[in-house]
């Protein structure tokens, strides 16, 4: 995984859309590596495939069923509800308000983690959001 050295960013400052924004880009590179691993390399499967893994209702599955399984450190759930409280200012066209939330909690925990440099623990949470989706 690919981290910054120079000018950190703090993590704890920024707002949670700013973690969700870089937890939304991290993400997607998961999968789409994890796609191609797969052997998945025509450009409209690819696609296709990405989007039940990074939709708003596939990332919010996500992590109600990690919730569900205390699968969290506090800190970790502290951030979720940041990002699951933040008001976007946009409507969310393709799914329901809640479900948005959730999703932008999803993308904002993977963003912190980015930004802490955690890339084990990020590891560990996108394994798991594999496995959910898989099952």
């Amino acid at each position: 995984m690919f981290f910054l050295s120079e000018n950190q960013v703090d993590s704890y400052q920024l707002n949670s859309l700013a973690l969700a924004y870089m937890g939304d880009a991290v993400y997607e590179m998961y999968v789409r590596h994890y796609l191609l691993t797969k052997g998945n390399v025509r450009p409209n499967q690819l696609h296709n495939r990405a989007k039940q893994y990074v939709s708003a209702k596939a990332q919010s599955a996500i992590i109600h069923e990690m919730l569900e399984h205390n699968f969290f450190t506090e800190e970790e759930q502290s951030v979720i509800r940041r990002g699951r409280n933040a008001k976007s200012g946009t409507v969310p066209k393709n799914t329901d308000v809640q479900t948005y939330r959730y999703s932008t909690a999803f993308e904002a925990l993977i963003g912190y983690h980015y930004l802490q440099a955690n890339s084990e623990r990020i590891e560990s949470i996108i394994e798991e959001a594999f496995r959910i989706i898989e099952a």
